[in-house]
């Protein structure tokens, strides 16, 4: 499920960067954390698949767990690629940016 969700918001926050960002809110950082954390959680659970299906000889292997525990983690990850997102917009401030009233 976490896969899903990060693969979703990666694809979402892509889109945001190509249509929509003008370089002052770095969305192309936030592209980035979400992809490598999908590319991440998906070696993840291709590594997880092996080692339970192909070398345990285990009949059944979920590749993608849909769970209570799974979607509320999905929601934390995310959280937390936004606010590695927002602490890195705080550390890089533009200083040439005024703001007009």
């Amino acid at each position: 499920m976490w896969l899903v969700a990060l693969a979703l918001a990666a694809v979402i926050s892509t889109m945001l960067w190509y249509f929509k960002d003008d370089g002052r809110y770095r969305l192309d950082i936030l592209s980035l954390i979400f992809w490598g954390s999908t590319i991440m959680v998906l070696i993840d659970h291709a590594m997880g698949y092996y080692n339970d299906v192909i070398l345990a000889g285990l009949e059944e292997g979920e590749f993608v767990e849909v769970s209570w525990q799974a979607f509320m983690l999905s929601i934390l990850l995310v959280c937390v690629g936004i606010a590695l997102w927002e602490f890195y917009l705080i550390y890089k401030r533009p200083k040439k940016i005024t703001h007009k009233p």
